[in-house]
Order: C-alpha cells, then sequence, then structure tokens
C-alpha cells in the first residue's frame, strides 16, 4: 500500500521554518488566506527554546510581496508590525574604484564613504526590469550612447527615484500594487514573530517549542521520528530541516556533504550593529547601499527608527580588529554617535552549500541546505523558491518522492551555480587595487570556468536570455547588464540595428525620460509613505 504524504514536520523556526510552513499551509491548508474546513496536510514546527535567530536577514526581494499575500497576510499589517521599508534595489559604491582612486581621478568627488556619496563610482541593480522588456531588449541600442547615459537611466526610472529617497508606490496605491517594483527591508526578529502568529492562528500550524534529542531513521535510510526532551516520539511522512548552519537533519543525520566555495568567494566572516537615526525624520533609503572596503563590503539597510550596518569580510585577508575599525570609520560622518558604545556583532559564514537539498524524506530548506555572503540579498530568495517548490511539487507518497526530489535537487544545483557566478561578476569587474583580496579575486584560478567563457562572449555581445540554459532562474540577463554596465564593462558596438527596432527603442527611452520626471513630481518619500502608512493603518490591524 503506497504511503501517502499527510504530516510534515519542519525542525526549526525563524524565517525559514515560518515561511515555509505558511506557504506549505497556504497551499494545501488554505482558501484565499483562509483555513480550509479539511486541511489536507498536518504540518507540525518543531524549534528549541533557546536556540536564537540570527536576526540580519533583513533584505527581500519582490517575490516575498507574492508570498505575503498567498499566506494572507496584509501589506499594511506586515509594514508595522515588522519595522519594514520599501526597497527599490541595491546600490553599490566603490566597487570599480576605490575612494582614493575615485578622489584622486575626479577631485570633486565627495570624500564621504556614507550612503549619500555623490562618487561617480555608484551604480545601482534596480528590481524593475528595463522598459520593453517583453518585446525588445533596449540594451543593444543603448550601447551607442553609453557615454552619454547610464544603463540604468536609460532603461528605467529607479536609478534617479532612489537617489531621491522615494518609495515606488502612492498611499492610493492598493496593496502589493506598484508604480515600480519593490521589495522590502525589515526587522528580521519581528517578521518571524508575525509568521509565527499568523501561520498557527489562521493556518492551523502546529508550534511545538522542545529540544530535539535524537533523530531516528528507518531501514531504507527515511527517518522515521524524532525524539524530544518533553514532547515524546514524534513521527512525520516528510521532515524539513530549517536548523541553519548545522544542518541538523540532512547534513548531520543523513551525511549529504557540503560543497566549500570559499576558493570563489573569499567572505566568511561579518560584523553586524544597530545605529538610530541621528534625526527621527532622516531620509530613508530606498535601496539597500553596498560599499565595497579594502577586503571586504559593507551593507546599510535602512529600517523606519534605526539602520542595519554590517561588514562582511575575508578572515584571510584581514583582521576582525581592522574590518571594524573600518565598519567605525564608515557610521563617523553619518552615525551622529559614540562609536565606543556601539554592540557590533561578529558571525561567521561558511560559505557553500549542499550537494542536494533533498535526501530520502528529508528536505532542507534556508542556512540547512547553504548560504552564500549577503550580497544581493538572495538568501530570503532562495527559501521562498525552496518552499513554494515544496508545496507545488509535493509528492503525493513516498513511492514518488525520489522522483520529485531527483527534479528539485538538479534545480537547486542551477540556483546555486548562477547565485554563485553571478555573486562572482562584482568582484571580477572591480578594477580596485588597493589590497590582495580584489586582486585575488581577479585571478582566473578563482572565477568559474563558465563565467569566464559569458564574460568572453560578453565582450562581443550583451548578455541575453539565450545565455541561461534553464528556466525559473533567480537573476534574469537584465541583472547581469545592470552590473556589467553599472561598473563599465565593454563590450563591442552591434554591427547593424534594424531601423523599425531601433525607431522602438528611441520611443522607449524617450517614454522613460517622460515617466521619471513624472515619477519624481508625484512620488512621496519612503518615510511618507509609510508614515501615512502608519497613520491610517493602526485602524485597520
Amino acid at each position: 500500500m503506497e504511503q501517502a504524504i499527510n504530516h510534515i514536520v519542519i525542525v526549526g523556526g525563524g524565517t525559514a521554518g515560518w515561511i515555509t510552513a505558511g506557504i506549505l499551509a497556504a497551499e494545501h491548508n488554505a482558501d484565499n488566506g483562509k483555513l480550509s474546513p479539511s486541511p489536507k496536510l498536518n504540518i507540525t514546527l518543531i524549534e528549541s527554546p533557546d536556540v536564537a535567530t540570527i536576526g540580519v536577514g533583513e533584505g527581500t526581494w519582490p517575490s516575498m510581496r507574492t508570498t505575503l499575500k498567498k499566506i494572507g497576510i496584509s501589506e499594511t499589517e506586515f509594514l508595522i508590525s515588522c519595522d519594514a521599508t520599501f526597497k527599490q534595489g541595491s546600490r553599490f559604491i566603490n566597487w570599480t574604484h576605490s575612494l582614493t582612486e575615485n578622489h584622486s581621478n575626479n577631485p570633486n568627488n565627495s570624500p564621504s564613504n556614507s550612503p549619500s556619496n555623490k562618487s561617480s563610482d555608484h551604480y545601482l541593480h534596480p528590481f524593475s526590469l528595463p522598459m520593453g522588456t517583453n518585446e525588445i531588449d533596449l540594451c543593444p541600442y543603448w550601447l551607442p550612447h553609453r557615454d552619454q547615459v547610464s544603463f540604468a537611466d536609460a532603461v528605467g526610472q529607479q536609478n534617479q527615484l532612489s537617489q531621491l529617497f522615494l518609495a515606488p508606490k502612492q498611499i492610493t496605491t492598493a496593496e502589493y500594487q506598484f508604480q515600480n517594483n519593490y521589495g522590502y527591508h525589515l526587522n528580521a526578529g519581528k517578521f518571524s514573530q508575525l509568521l509565527q502568529k499568523h501561520c498557527t492562528e489562521k493556518l492551523g500550524v502546529s508550534h511545538i517549542r522542545d529540544h530535539v534529542t535524537a533523530i531516528h531513521k528507518k531501514d531504507n535510510g527515511d527517518i522515521g521520528y524524532l525524539a524530544t526532551k518533553h514532547s515524546g516520539e514524534i513521527a512525520a511522512d516528510l521532515f524539513v530541516d530549517c536548523t541553519g548552519v548545522k544542518s541538523l537533519l540532512l547534513g548531520e543525520q543523513l551525511e549529504v556533504p557540503f560543497i566549500c566555495q570559499k576558493a570563489v568567494l573569499f567572505n566568511d566572516s561579518a560584523l553586524a550593529v544597530q545605529v538610530p537615526y541621528p534625526e527621527p525624520e532622516t531620509d530613508i533609503a530606498s535601496c539597500t547601499h553596498s560599499t565595497a572596503q579594502t577586503n571586504g563590503w559593507i551593507w546599510d539597510i535602512g529600517l523606519p527608527t534605526r539602520r542595519g550596518v554590517g561588514h562582511v569580510y575575508s578572515s584571510s585577508h584581514t583582521t576582525q580588529a581592522e574590518a571594524e575599525q573600518q565598519l567605525i570609520d564608515y557610521l563617523k560622518p553619518t552615525a551622529g554617535l559614540d562609536v565606543d558604545n556601539l554592540n557590533i556583532r561578529a558571525l561567521s559564514i561558511a560559505p557553500g552549500h549542499r550537494q542536494v537539498c533533498w535526501k530520502n524524506n528529508c528536505m532542507a530548506i534556508g542556512m540547512a541546505s547553504g548560504f552564500i555572503e549577503p550580497l544581493e540579498a538572495s538568501a530570503l530568495a532562495l527559501v521562498e523558491w525552496s518552499a513554494n517548490t515544496l508545496a507545488q511539487q509535493l509528492p503525493a507518497n513516498r513511492q514518488v518522492m525520489d522522483i520529485v526530489s531527483a527534479r528539485v535537487n538538479k534545480r537547486f544545483q542551477q540556483h546555486w551555480q548562477q547565485i554563485i557566478e553571478f555573486l562572482k561578476l562584482h568582484y571580477v569587474l572591480s578594477k580596485r587595487s588597493d589590497s590582495d583580496y580584489w586582486h585575488d579575486h581577479r585571478e582566473s584560478s578563482t572565477i568559474p570556468d563558465s563565467l569566464q567563457e559569458q564574460l568572453q562572449l560578453w565582450q562581443t555581445q550583451p548578455p541575453s536570455r539565450h545565455d541561461i540554459q534553464h528556466t525559473d532562474v533567480l537573476f534574469p540577463a537584465a541583472s547581469f547588464q545592470f552590473v556589467l554596465y553599472g561598473m563599465g564593462f565593454e563590450t563591442q558596438m552591434p554591427n547593424q540595428l534594424k531601423p523599425s527596432l531601433q525607431n522602438r527603442a528611441q520611443q522607449l527611452f524617450a517614454d522613460n525620460i517622460k515617466r521619471t520626471q513624472g515619477l519624481k513630481q508625484v512620488l512621496p518619500s519612503n518615510r511618507e509613505l509609510l508614515n501615512k502608512i502608519q497613520q491610517y493603518g493602526l485602524s485597520r490591524i
């Protein structure tokens, strides 16, 4: 008799665990955000009462809007409960040249290392795709004009709008809708609490706070049940490992190998700190700021009452003391506080991923399956992809589970290859010469062969959808275009362009200029819109 999949146990809470629980419940046990009278799945989440979440994953992609809507959380409640703000992309500062190199090349550049830096060495990787993406690739038609206008400004509005701290929508815009595509910055701890409350109270997820003391396997290698300190034995048909870097089930128990990527992406350490604004009504950045340093880079995320700032670095190239000093130097011009009293947390990063994410009757989601430095904030996006994939492709029984898991593992490996190559691209394109760190990143021995091939190809033609060999990608061709040309990559001019398409491209370029000017006039600032949502929304939640 076939063993149906009726009971799923998620081990570990945090954002990964509760997003997984919410997506599974919404897909199988709810309709339009409301619990069905006869739920299909029994979903249990077990988390240790003593294990605190890391609490620094504060950036999401636009996909989070779909996730929140799917599980039935209103955007107003989310924004207020999680101290969330709007994120329209990531701005990269001083990645092509160091601040000293920039200043020597252009004496008029601001010496500030702050997010308001007006140096020419900054660019935006926006969330909105280029104008007319579904009908024409504008990149070849922009190349002849690259000395007059940046790629981001030619094909979209978010570069200019984000520099003005403008929001992606108006107060009259419906929840989860937009004038420009957006994700969020958020308080990770409060987000986990909101998800837990919603999943247990609205979606029927069972929550057990207990310690897992042992994991018992069946003769076929499947996990049979978990022994807990106070709740006895807990069996399930499928287990989801959300235990973070410990990877208690997939890594430790099922012994799935870990594939270290430190030889490609060197960063293995981070320092994180929360700093208040100098004034309560200080502008809130509408994109993540990623500022390159001598041996790493600094993230800067704006929430309503504070900034989350952190220095990611390579311990093989610098010391913690040196990294901390650079973080303090970065904060001094803008934090307006006594830097000696900062509560700086040190974090370790094991850059890499498991060989597969699904073995036997266990799938790992989140850091239990892998983690690479937070550049481009792909971690939560991968959690969403994993949880949605499990929910939508959930095998009906154990007999077909291996067929599904093989398919999921193939896509998992493809995603990790693209993530690693896309992050490495930022370092390979840099012309910084201020440390071995940047030189080492450009050594061919540290660059994946497939990325080297693509870079050679892109000297003759812009990135396109034909360069990506699989579907459902995390980073489309436009993402590679924004990074390449934001960092001054040289591609040969196209030999011949069809006049009809040239005319259409010029019309889209003109439409983009008009739309940019129009949105500048009507969009509120990030803080102004959030204040209005706070004012009008408290009575609704």
